[in-house]
């Protein structure tokens, strides 16, 4: 399957976003950046190597979801206290439902449970964008559409399928094996996997890696790059200090968190594609792959859906959601939901091959004792939850860099994130929702967007920052 899915990964990398323009194009609500459309990734990599840096069938959604297993994370000292989130307060989603916890080192007792999106994985993406019907399409699903379920990575990836050919079961047998493979490879809550052992020797020594462990830091030092910090693989120096299970919730201190900072930079971590190393330059640096592991899953899995045949399909696994093809004649449908009720969908995306990644502070939230909201995307460059969006989502045409550029652009905000996305040389659109509640998107995005809602002065009804 190797040279198959090197194939077909290389053809993902080459094709562009397709959306279904609809007409006529959304209204202005702000001025954004257009986004720059060249040969992706050859610039930042030039620039870093210059650098020298570098099965249940039921429908999911996040009420359901099978809450992390997380480890005890003792010795953590004094911190703000928190109340959990009654039902009578704002709906998360569920998101009281599940834990949440970033321990001092990779915990010996989540085998069981890999731990990818880390839950407060601080870098990580876990708010949800739902496929939802086209048109007026009955919320059942029809016959003409295979759904298949499984839990993986610390949450439920759902494959569907239209119109499945005779053996579409075999392969989608086939491409949840291909991400249960890269959650054994990946995740740094394995002692042997190769983001593990790259840990265990930091400030030490190089550590060799495989090809998947290769590409994941390679495309998450683009996206460190590009976003100049705000996306930071080395987020994972602040394991032990957060912890957002509903049983044991702890928010650190300034003094808790001050010295884990100077462990955090990705010019500190250095990457041979020649000799396929990887070294973390000091000691106690860690890198986590919480916001990058699962859309490389979405590629590699849509990678043996279509090297089986299946042409029209849809991915969804956490906040990313890969499309490829059409269901019932007309282009996939994702829905974006409402960050102040995730319950409903405030816009939906069309598009016959893309993929999509939501990053938003209503997943693993917690309000103190002030009211104020501790959300798991954490600004590295502070170690608190960043605040200046409330929901970002990406439109690219690889899982990979979707997954990473929306928690780049959720800690960035509208303005800042709209002038990255014009100047790296990958083509990704956006829609974001500022702290303000103002809706931002880029010109492609603004074109493709079906909006549920009526804004109001260009923000969201319904919406409190």
């Amino acid at each position: 399957m190797g040279s198959t899915l090197d194939r077909l990964r290389t053809s993902q990398a080459n094709r562009s976003v397709t959306f279904r323009t609809s007409s006529p194009p959304f209204p202005t609500l702000r001025e954004t950046i257009s986004t720059a459309v060249a040969s992706p990734n050859a610039a930042a990599r030039r620039e870093r190597e210059t650098r020298d840096t570098k099965d249940t069938e039921k429908q999911v959604s996040t009420n359901n979801r099978r809450p992390h297993r997380t480890p005890n994370t003792p010795g953590m000292g004094t911190g703000v206290p928190i109340v959990r989130q009654s039902a009578s307060r704002v709906d998360l989603g569920g998101v009281h439902d599940e834990s949440c916890a970033v321990s001092q080192g990779p915990p010996r007792a989540c085998a069981a449970v890999i731990l990818l999106a880390l839950g407060i994985g601080c870098q990580s993406n876990s708010a949800t964008i739902e496929p939802v019907p086209p048109g007026d399409a009955p919320n059942e699903t029809p016959a003409s559409l295979l759904s298949r379920t499984r839990p993986l990575m610390s949450t439920v990836f759902r494959i569907q399928v239209a119109n499945p050919p005779p053996n579409t079961e075999n392969v989608i047998r086939q491409a949840f094996e291909e991400v249960e493979r890269l959650e054994n490879v990946l995740s740094e809550w394995r002692d042997d996997s190769d983001i593990s052992k790259v840990n265990s020797l930091a400030g030490k020594k190089s550590v060799k890696v495989g090809d998947d462990a290769l590409r994941v830091v390679d495309a998450g030092m683009d996206v460190s790059m590009w976003s100049r910090g705000a996306f930071d693989l080395s987020w994972a120096a602040l394991w032990g200090l957060y912890d957002f299970r509903p049983d044991s919730i702890k928010i650190p201190t300034p003094q808790e968190i001050k010295p884990r900072l100077v462990l955090i930079s990705y010019k500190n971590i250095r990457v041979s594609k020649k000799y396929k190393t990887v070294f973390l330059k000091k000691r106690g640096m860690a890198i986590g792959t919480g916001g990058i592991a699962k859309g490389y899953a979405l590629d590699n899995a849509g990678a043996v859906l279509r090297g089986g045949g299946i042409e029209n399909y849809m991915i969804f696994g956490g906040g990313q959601v890969q499309v490829h093809g059409e269901r019932d004649g007309r282009p996939w449908r994702v829905g974006i939901q409402h960050p102040r009720d995730p319950s409903k969908y405030f816009a939906a995306l069309e598009s016959t091959g893309a993929s999509f990644s939501t990053s938003g502070d209503y997943e693993h939230a917690v309000f103190d004792g002030s009211g104020k909201r501790w959300h798991h995307i954490i600004d590295t460059k502070t170690g608190r939850p960043a605040d200046k969006s409330l929901s970002v989502t990406i439109m690219t045409s690889e899982g990979i860099y979707a997954d990473a550029l929306s928690t780049a652009a959720f800690v960035l905000g509208p303005e800042k994130a709209l002038r990255m996305l014009s100047r790296i040389a990958y083509p990704a659109e956006a829609v974001i929702v500022g702290s303000d509640c103002k809706v931002y998107m880029t010109p492609k995005a603004k074109q493709q967007i079906r909006m549920n809602v009526e804004l109001v002065d260009g923000r969201l009804p319904h919406c409190k920052p």
